[in-house]
């Protein structure tokens, strides 16, 4: 085996990786952003936690250094209360609740270097399901109290933003990028670490030579017959969690993003993981699925589910890339409830 057959095997880059400072901007030119977060994810609590950002605009510094925080709070509200177990039993999102839910995140402040009044703000809104009001603390506190809520949410003591970089950004753009993670990098108190489009135009920032794992050599097939249809293979998430799947036999059975008719008489749907047996639905959700008119669609598009006898079980991305043992663990026991069902005859009416 030659020394660049080795670099490229998974332990070893996941090795480096783990190795590779964690509180400055890291350029990783040979990297996607999904393989440095499905590598961080699959790694033990010394390692830094990752967490993906993908530019979409770099026209302002001041936009871009608002869109960064945004992106952490949006996997720290689908990953409570990981982050706050004391209330793990508050289910009320108003009134008494919210009362409640503050309290709770005071007490831990307490003990911890949480700055109290942003940790209540964000169990509130976390509880409720919605953005804190972004303008009550200035972004350095946003910024500094939301890493360390990610980090204890992954039970990890480092944050990595991983900062996926698009093709055929302006000279000033790529500055743009570059002062926005020299911002987050220090205020926030985390790793920036850049993959995607090089930034030609900016020769100060360090670059850590990586390559992407071999892919040739794979694993043991699976036992049971394959899955029809695959992972979206621009989705970290349905990747992992696939990858979770992959060895339980008890997921057999499992179809990936395939066109279904649920009902003759209806507009057919392509669910990102369904298993017919089970008449289970497993949806993983990225941010776009918190916009009023997604979200309201796919309300919709769960009733009619359950009204045909399909239960629908929707995990967001944050979820499953940092607690996917646990989205498992679930998704597991409900199929193993339904076959009991099946076997015991008292299942759902089939519909065809």
């Amino acid at each position: 085996m030659t020394q660049g057959e080795r670099d490229c095997r998974p332990d070893v880059l996941a090795r480096h990786l783990s190795e590779l400072p964690s509180d400055r901007v890291l350029r990783l030119p040979e990297m996607s952003a999904d393989t440095v977060a499905r590598t961080l994810a699959r790694g033990t609590s010394d390692w830094p936690a990752g967490l993906v950002h993908r530019v979409l605009s770099a026209t302002r510094t001041a936009d871009l250094v608002t869109a960064m925080p945004d992106d952490i709070e949006s996997a720290a509200i689908g990953l409570f209360p990981t982050w706050l177990p004391e209330a793990e039993h508050i289910r009320e999102p108003g009134g008494a609740g919210l009362t409640t839910v503050r309290a709770v995140a005071a007490a831990r402040a307490r003990r911890s270097a949480h700055f109290g009044p942003f940790l209540g703000d964000l169990a509130a809104a976390a509880l409720a399901g919605r953005a804190t009001s972004r303008r009550r603390f200035p972004l350095e506190i946003r910024a500094v109290g939301l890493t360390r809520v990610m980090t204890d949410a992954l039970h990890r003591d480092r944050l990595v933003l991983v900062i996926d970089v698009p093709a055929g950004l302006s000279a000033a753009a790529q500055h743009v990028v570059a002062a926005a993670c020299e911002w987050i990098a220090d205020r926030g108190r985390c790793g920036v670490w850049l993959t995607g489009a090089p930034l030609e135009n900016i020769d100060w920032l360090a670059s850590a030579s990586l390559t992407e794992p071999s892919t040739g050599s794979a694993g043991a097939r699976p036992a049971w017959p394959p899955v029809n249809g695959a992972p979206h293979p621009r989705s970290t998430a349905e990747a992992v969690l696939e990858a979770a799947l992959a060895v339980r036999p008890w997921a057999a059975g499992r179809r990936w993003n395939q066109v279904h008719h649920f009902h003759p008489l209806r507009t057919p749907v392509r669910p990102d993981l369904l298993w017919v047996e089970e008449r289970c639905v497993v949806e993983i959700d990225g941010r776009e699925h918190c916009e009023p008119v997604r979200f309201e669609a796919d309300r919709r598009r769960d009733v009619q589910l359950q009204l045909d006898g399909y239960a629908v079980l929707r995990f967001t991305n944050a979820r499953v890339l940092y607690d996917v043992e646990a989205v498992v663990t679930q998704i597991g026991q409900f199929i193993e409830a339904r076959r009991h069902e099946l076997v015991k005859g008292t299942a759902w009416p089939t519909t065809t």
